[in-house]
């Protein structure tokens, strides 16, 4: 039986490269809307977070997220990642 290949996608915070799956995906929608997509199959621009409060702080520290989406994050966007981060 042949293995399945498993997407590895790179953490905006860390920068650890890490499967698809165990990373949190944060969209910023066509409308213009930063959100946590938990499908991981919403439209628009999607970056790559760890499932860690430590993670998301250090995307936060070096702008990278702001770069991402070009412009400032509202506080949603971090409640919605810790909370996730806290499931996992």
């Amino acid at each position: 039986m042949k293995t399945r290949h498993e997407p590895i996608r790179m953490c905006a915070g860390c920068g650890a490269s890490r499967p698809k799956r165990e990373l949190v995906r944060a969209v910023r929608t066509p409308e213009g809307h930063v959100q946590v997509d938990e499908s991981g199959k919403k439209p628009g621009r999607g970056i790559y977070i760890c499932p860690s409060p430590e993670c998301y702080a250090q995307a936060l520290k070096s702008r990278r997220l702001h770069i991402a989406f070009g412009g400032e994050l509202d506080l949603e966007l971090a409640k919605a990642v810790l909370k996730l981060s806290r499931k996992g």
